[in-house]
């Protein structure tokens, strides 16, 4: 195929090849598309360098002129979006609707809220003293750069997720490596090649292909502030050990296996589109996928039917075909994984009602598959099976969905779905993750606005939003003060600023008649009124009586 970018990484805004390749496949065909120039440890530390030497001038720019940049990046990606997806259907199997859907959309939102709401996001914010001895202070939280971060991303989302980290790094004054996913290595070079078009300085975003051997000359460079991973749990925690040798902070977006409660009140036909699309989108292949459904009994059957009507009626095909609903896996490794865990299901006693078997002929395909009959101990219920495949579970109560969903070492998202205020409040506050949603799932993803991360083994920290932007800053607090004499607490240390304290603290804390008696207690005390005479803190007398 004819590719309008270069097939090598990019450094400081210039080509750079390596000693080896890596191999892109058609997940549709299994033909390959290209050989891809790598890079080994020494090409890393190259990157590193052109970063850390792009800091000292990117750091200081203004946040309009990161703005400008940002809807710059968002124009270029307007421009090339329809290339873009279908390079996302070639390369990573998504089809065409669902490329533009899942991950042009999300990537272009995100720069268009970074690009019109950064300054409100990072400007300084004032935060005036409580503590009464410091209420002279002028004081405030500053958000700094960090330096160089690290940004390994996976194959799944090779737009959106590139695009929302490198862009948050940016946007707060750091500059990138970015280490895309070898799977989809094409991807991750036409979005170098749009950094470039869009104007961004030479070494400000550096694009490095690098096998997983040389990928830890990043995690081990002294000259890499931050790393911000997304991928699996096993190769997630070897990360963070490699980076905590040297106290190398990590964020941290890991596997999932996430749930969804259906209460009995649910609403029948929109509980099933949205169970179907948040377990089927992208063949299955997202940390948050629904890959556990809980059921109250009394819809259990219900629901089962209306799913394997919707789930039988998906067009799976050629990714390029505009009526396809659903391609192939991206890599033939996690076809395997799915379709072990459900031969093993099966054999303990699972029964599927779609779908469950490796279909004949090219292409990574895995049909989508409905399960039921499913119990805790199997593997397509514990651990991520990250394919197109639905569990669903009776439960007798919605106390017992909550209690199974939340019984799981992760806890990226989950969802609840009832027509039920009272209900979804419920589920809203007990379930446990990072994302929780009611009726839908997923979806969240898209919005800017919104955190994204989990607990326990879904991962470290957040993306997206203000608190995606504080995961990328020292959070620096500043204070200032110009007072006329020395401060009260200073020494030489004596029994009347003994007396002063003593006084001071139930003046300050205590409540009602405590707090009166121990007021005139210190209006008696000369020390105090000399020291405050001294200072601007007469001003603030009114502080005591909050």
């Amino acid at each position: 195929m004819e590719l309008a970018f270069p097939l090598a990484s990019l450094i400081a805004n210039q080509e750079v090849s390596g000693p080896s390749t890596v191999t892109t496949v058609n997940p549709t065909t299994e033909e390959v598309l290209a050989e891809v120039s790598a890079l080994d440890a020494q090409g890393a530390r190259q990157a590193v360098e052109a970063a850390s030497r792009a800091f000292s001038s990117w750091s200081q720019t203004s946040l309009a002129q990161r703005q400008r940049l940002l809807a710059s990046w968002l124009s270029v990606l307007l421009e090339q979006s329809e290339e873009l997806a279908r390079l996302v259907a070639l390369e990573a199997g998504k089809p065409l609707t669902e490329a533009l859907l899942v991950d042009i959309f999300p990537a272009c939102e995100a720069l268009s809220y970074l690009a019109r709401h950064l300054p409100a996001l990072l400007q300084p914010r004032p935060t005036p003293p409580e503590q009464i001895l410091f209420a002279h202070w002028r004081a405030a939280y500053r958000f700094e750069p960090l330096g160089v971060v690290a940004v390994i991303t996976p194959w799944n989302y090779p737009v959106a997720i590139p695009v929302v980290e490198i862009a948050q790094a940016v946007a707060c004054g750091n500059t990138v490596v970015f280490k895309p996913a070898t799977a989809t290595v094409l991807v991750g070079l036409a979005l170098a090649d749009t950094l470039r078009k869009a104007g961004f300085p030479p070494g400000v975003v550096n694009t490095v292909v690098l096998r997983g051997a040389d990928t830890t000359a990043l995690l081990d460079d002294p000259r890499v502030a931050k790393v911000l991973f997304t991928g699996s749990v096993e190769v997630g925690k070897q990360v963070a050990q490699r980076a905590a040798s040297r106290l190398c902070p990590v964020q941290l977006e890991l596997g999932g296996k996430d749930a969804a409660v259906v209460a009995a009140d649910a609403d029948l036909e929109h509980t099933a589109q949205g169970l179907v699309w948040g377990a089927m989108q992208n063949s299955g292949q997202t940390c948050a996928s629904i890959e556990r459904v809980y059921v109250e009994k009394p819809l259990f059957e219900p629901l089962v039917a209306r799913v394997v009507e919707l789930v039988n009626a998906l067009k799976v095909g050629d990714p390029l075909w505009p009526d396809t609903d659903m391609g192939p896996m991206t890599t033939l490794e996690q076809r395997q994984v799915v379709a072990s865990h459900v031969q093993q299901a099966v054999e303990q006693g699972a029964k599927a009602l779609t779908g469950g078997f490796v279909p004949p002929g090219k292409g990574y395909f895995y049909p989508p598959t409905v399960l039921v009959d499913v119990t805790d101990d199997m593997a397509v219920m514990r651990e991520e099976t990250f394919g197109p495949v639905l569990p669903i579970m009776p439960v007798d109560s919605l106390d017992e969905g909550i209690a199974r969903a939340n019984a799981s070492r992760f806890g990226l998202t989950a969802s609840g779905w009832t027509r039920s205020r009272k209900k979804a409040a419920r589920l809203m506050r007990e379930l446990a993750a990072g994302v929780v949603t009611i009726n839908e799932h997923v979806a969240s993803f898209a919005e800017p606005t919104a955190s994204w991360g989990g607990i326990r083994d879904s991962g470290i920290g957040r993306s997206h939003g203000f608190f995606g932007l504080l995961e990328l800053v020292n959070i620096k607090y500043v204070a200032e003060s110009y007072p006329k004499g020395a401060s009260p607490w200073y020494y030489p240390y004596d029994e009347d600023k003994r007396a002063f304290l003593k006084a001071a603290l139930p003046a300050l804390y205590a409540h009602g008649r405590v707090k009166l008696s121990a007021l005139r207690t210190l209006a008696r005390t000369q020390t105090f009124w000399a020291r405050v005479r001294k200072t601007s803190l007469l001003a603030h007398w009114p502080k005591l009586f909050r």
